[in-house]
């Protein structure tokens, strides 16, 4: 696919991974969604990208809300013309131990609450399974072969501490690989990419500093990715028509 012009929509795309592949794309020349919870936010990316001469919109939506994510891809296509690529990034962390057991006493003395549980499963799962159906929807109904990028992370295989956002990363790799064979006979492709243990503001801020460090030194590269590491792999699976119903490991080598 040549992106020069093509819709482009990243969900959670006023920070991180999704902002920098929001700006990744509009320089590409490709019409760029920006897309979160914060309107603020969302137009300091919109005016960063038209300041450097690209083309990009702003749509305030909450993923894991139905009715938003219908809204989400028709007032895309609306504003737009077209729904080319559909990457689905949002995410949360709210990490926390199944149980935690007390040194001393070997009692439990925590657990992860359904509150930490239910957050994740919101928004990483159900969220990327309501942003992907409509987009699909979209497609569909306006005869376009796009493409559909869902975000899992190498946490898919089990990270201790994470049983939420395992499962949830876990779930959208199973629906990538599903969504890829139901989607077929549309044109349409999806392949999604599992970042490892990527320098974005959420993992720097909410991973505790002796835990980021032992992660560095799992890492066979000896570092965390990049940003724009990431962009350069959705490039890739959106360029290449070749590339459908896998998930692309762009980890640095560690396995969980």
């Amino acid at each position: 696919m040549d992106l020069k012009n093509k819709t482009v929509l990243i969900t959670g795309s006023a920070s991180g991974l999704g902002k920098g592949m929001a700006i990744g794309f509009a320089n590409l020349g490709a019409k760029v969604v920006v897309t979160d919870i914060k309107k603020e936010s969302i137009d300091l990316v919109v005016n960063e990208i038209i300041s450097s001469g690209g083309q990009a919109i702003g749509i305030e939506a909450d993923v894991s809300i139905e009715a938003d994510a219908v809204r989400l891809m028709e007032e895309t296509v609306k504003q737009t013309g077209s729904l080319d690529v559909a990457i689905l990034n949002a995410g949360i962390l709210r990490d926390g131990l199944l149980v935690k057991v007390d040194k001393e006493t070997g009692l439990v003395k925590g657990k992860m609450s359904i509150e930490q549980w239910q957050a994740v499963i919101n928004v990483n799962l159900t969220g990327v399974f309501l942003t992907g159906r409509e987009a699909a929807v979209q497609m569909i109904n306006n005869k376009k072969q796009g493409v559909i990028i869902p975000i899992s992370s190498v946490a898919m295989y089990g990270n201790p501490g994470q049983s939420n956002y395992s499962a949830a990363k876990a779930g959208v790799a199973a629906m990538t690989k599903l969504w890829a064979h139901e989607l077929k006979k549309s044109k349409i492709r999806v392949a999604g990419i599992a970042p490892g243990f990527i320098a974005t503001e959420m993992v720097l801020k909410d991973m505790n500093q002796e835990a980021l460090d032992k992660w560095k030194s799992l890492i066979p590269i000896g570092r965390l990715g990049e940003v724009d590491e990431i962009f350069h792999t959705a490039k890739f699976i959106a360029e290449n028509e070749l590339i459908d119903g896998v998930i692309i490991e762009a980890s640095g080598g560690i396995k969980i």
